[in-house]
């Protein structure tokens, strides 16, 4: 039970990371607090990870307003009496595409949700993280030190690169308070996002799934995907005092696609 007794609040919470993380953290003692935008989705969630709704709450969340990310940090205070991590999930990852056909104004709203969306609710969870010392998680990805060959999203990866420099200054500043920050950087993720690629690939191209999915694991180390319940499992043990003497560090759990 690496997170019995410990409050983690989850941003970006939906059908795919976001839910499994939640998910990890119940199953390994912890409470989760969910935040995301969609309402909807947020309920869906914590009823399944959590029926009888003792070890979770939820509220909706935009991380562009900084408000509501104090409003979640507040939630979990009164809700479990404090907060011992916080998880970055949510991200703008839906937007493709590189330099030459770029919108520069799209740019700037990926990186306002996924660098200074993620940096808001960070300093929302500081007050209650100093209290206990603890842990924030980031989400980043792999593309953001090399660049997948299927697919471009370069300002997704440069925003996460940002959020990647941060981290090592957010380390640094926050650990007198004994407050840890720690990156994990996903490659190709086996769950809904990657799972709707691999369909959308095979039927373009008139091939099966498997063919699309052989590409995908031609050059990892491990013959599969790693899948979002091992990422969760790494943030899990990141969040949890297992992890007391890790900072400023980013993990990459790819199956060894890319190694440094």
């Amino acid at each position: 039970m690496l997170l019995a007794g410990k409050t983690v609040i989850v941003s970006g919470v939906g059908p795919g990371l976001g839910h499994r993380v939640a998910s990890s953290v119940v199953r390994d003692g912890g409470h989760a607090v969910l935040g995301a935008r969609t309402a909807a989705n947020l309920a869906r969630s914590a009823a399944e990870i959590d029926p009888e709704g003792r070890h979770t709450a939820h509220l909706s969340t935009d991380i562009t307003d900084e408000a509501q990310c104090e409003a979640l940090a507040a939630l979990a205070v009164e809700r479990f009496g404090g907060i011992d991590a916080v998880v970055h999930v949510a991200a703008w990852d839906s937007y493709f595409g590189g330099l030459q056909d770029a919108d520069f104004a799209t740019w700037q709203s990926v990186i306002d949700v996924n660098l200074l969306g993620t940096l808001r609710m960070t300093r929302a969870c500081l007050p209650a993280l100093k209290e206990r010392g603890g842990s924030v998680v980031v989400i980043g990805t792999q593309s953001a030190v090399a660049a997948p060959s299927q697919v471009r999203q370069a300002a997704y990866a440069a925003s996460k690169g940002a959020l990647t420099s941060a981290m090592y200054s957010l380390a640094r500043e926050l650990g007198p308070d004994r407050i840890r920050v720690n990156t994990v950087l996903p490659g190709w993720m086996w769950g809904p996002p990657v799972q709707a690629y691999v369909r959308f690939a095979a039927d373009s191209e008139g091939v099966p799934e498997s063919e699309v999915l052989a590409r995908l694991t031609e050059r990892m180390a491990l013959p599969e995907l790693a899948t979002d319940g091992d990422v969760a499992d790494a943030v899990t043990f990141l969040a949890s005092d297992r992890a007391r003497a890790i900072t400023g560090q980013s993990l990459l759990v790819n199956a060894g696609e890319l190694m440094h």
